[in-house]
């Protein structure tokens, strides 16, 4: 049965609640560790630095595996891959519930982070296909919502979980909801058309890898290392060369891993890089604000992980309404108004210091999050209607790789320049809050949220380009 069968069943609104649910999960799992890891580095007996093994093996692991899955979508079916992915990431979820060595945990991660690249791959394309035009950008939207709460309702819960119960419950809660889960996907999910027998890519697939893995690793060991250290330039020099060595491979390739025309849509190409710009944006923010709100304002880790909420909270109700304005305005402006409420937003927090009041922080911290929630679902809804049907899978795999990329990058981003500018106000290198220094901190913070402005400008600025050209482009039209 084909999915296109779907698109106006009555199931529709199921297979998303269930889509939405194992998106949520997946994401949830790429932050809700962080705040478990020094209780987790005690109880496993080993260091603050190898514990960061369980965080970075999961985001890794996705972001190298994501291109696989949403190829073979496109294959096999994409809720054939959604649903192997489920049941791996819940099995992996298990593992991590049960284990006392890092070894196993971080294996364990890597089994979680295969299954959640499976599902994220898909996740987009089965929507697309399951619901007609005119309610995909709503749809989308509510997706968009729930990958945006996995990813910053995970420091709250997780502080949660840990203080009430045992760090290994951040893991075990999966467990249950996976089953159920899997239970109603193999139930409701269509099966998905039948595709030609197609060989997968295995060197494409194998290249890619040695593009993500060294360029992640070196990332995250840059922040504590600096980026000239020779192991990071190496990490930089492996990565650079076999995503080179990709490009060209995917180009002769009868059925490569990327099939590159796509990126010859200009629109689809922009909404790429447009999220790209709003995640490392986003994410530059989202690493500093902890800091500020414990070290310079001195507030508990409670009313910090308080004040951290607001932004989902007002994400979580803007989004949809975003989505389902999309449906009936178009995409581009909302776009377009997103990223400049949000590049407002940054530039506003750049003006917090040690007297700011908490109710001016709030209305900062709104305006980005309503420029961030109408800005997400259209340029999703944008990504996935450009692409032929046939390319859905490897479309939402592609816009799932760029959302990581962003986070990872927007990290890396914020606390180099954090480290950078402390460095040069303090007059030697540290790489850490310093005690009795808030003026080197908010000197390197406003310099961390212009920077983010700045990137999410230039995403504002392109997209009013593509707008005016279309309006133009429609005049004309409309003149002969």
């Amino acid at each position: 049965m084909s999915l296109k069968n779907n698109s106006n069943n009555k199931n529709r609104w199921v297979i998303l609640f269930i889509v939405v649910m194992v998106t949520f999960m997946c994401t949830l799992d790429s932050s809700i560790v962080n705040v478990a890891l020094p209780v987790m580095a005690k109880a496993l007996n080993v260091s603050s630095a190898n514990i960061q093994l369980v965080v970075t093996s999961y985001l890794i692991i996705i972001s190298a595996t994501i291109l696989v899955f949403g190829r073979l979508g496109d294959v096999v079916g994409k809720t054939k891959v959604f649903k192997f992915g489920l049941a791996l990431f819940t099995l992996g979820s298990l593992l991590c519930g049960i284990t006392s060595s890092l070894p196993v945990l971080v294996f364990a991660r890597v089994i979680q982070g295969i299954g959640a690249a499976g599902t994220m791959a898909n996740n987009q394309g089965i929507i697309t296909e399951v619901f007609p035009v005119n309610e995909r950008g709503k749809a989308l939207g509510i997706t968009g919502t729930f990958v945006a709460l996995g990813a910053l309702v995970g420091p709250a819960l997780g502080g949660f979980i840990v203080s009430t119960t045992s760090w290994e419950y951040i893991f075990l809660i999966n467990v249950p909801i996976g089953i159920i889960t899997l239970f109603y996907s193999l139930k409701i999910l269509p099966k998905g058309h039948k595709t030609a027998k197609v060989k997968l890519d295995g060197l494409g697939a194998l290249l890619f890898m040695f593009a993500i893995v060294p360029l992640f690793v070196a990332l995250g060991k840059g922040q504590e290392a600096g980026f000239t250290n020779p192991i990071v330039l190496l990490g930089f020099l492996i990565a650079i060369i076999s995503f080179i060595l990709f490009i060209k491979v995917e180009k002769v390739r009868e059925n490569p891993l990327l099939q590159l025309e796509i990126f010859e849509n200009k629109l689809f190409s922009l909404s790429i890089f447009c999220g790209f710009i709003s995640f490392v944006a986003i994410f530059c923010s989202i690493i500093i604000q902890p800091f500020y709100l414990q070290d310079v304002l001195k507030f508990s880790p409670a009313s910090t992980g308080l004040i951290l909420m607001i932004f989902p909270l007002i994400l979580s109700v803007v989004a949809p309404i975003s989505g389902h304005l999309s449906d009936k305005i178009g995409s581009e402006i909302l776009t377009f108004i997103g990223l400049v409420l949000t590049s407002l937003g940054l530039l506003l927090m750049s003006t917090l210091n040690e007297q700011s009041s908490i109710i001016s922080m709030v209305i900062f911290i709104a305006t980005m999050s309503i420029g961030n929630g109408l800005f997400q679902s259209p340029n999703n809804s944008l990504v996935m209607s450009t692409v032929p049907k046939d390319k859905l899978g490897i479309a939402g795999s592609v816009n799932a790789l760029v959302r990581n990329l962003g986070m990872v990058c927007g990290i890396a981003l914020a606390t180099t320049i954090l480290y950078n500018r402390m460095s040069y106000k303090i007059g030697h290198n540290v790489t850490d809050y310093v005690i009795g220094r808030n003026d080197a901190f908010i000197y390197g913070m406003k310099t961390v949220y212009i920077t983010a402005a700045a990137i999410c400008m230039i995403g504002a600025i392109l997209t009013f380009l593509r707008l005016h050209r279309s309006k133009a482009k429609l005049k004309k039209v409309s003149l002969e």
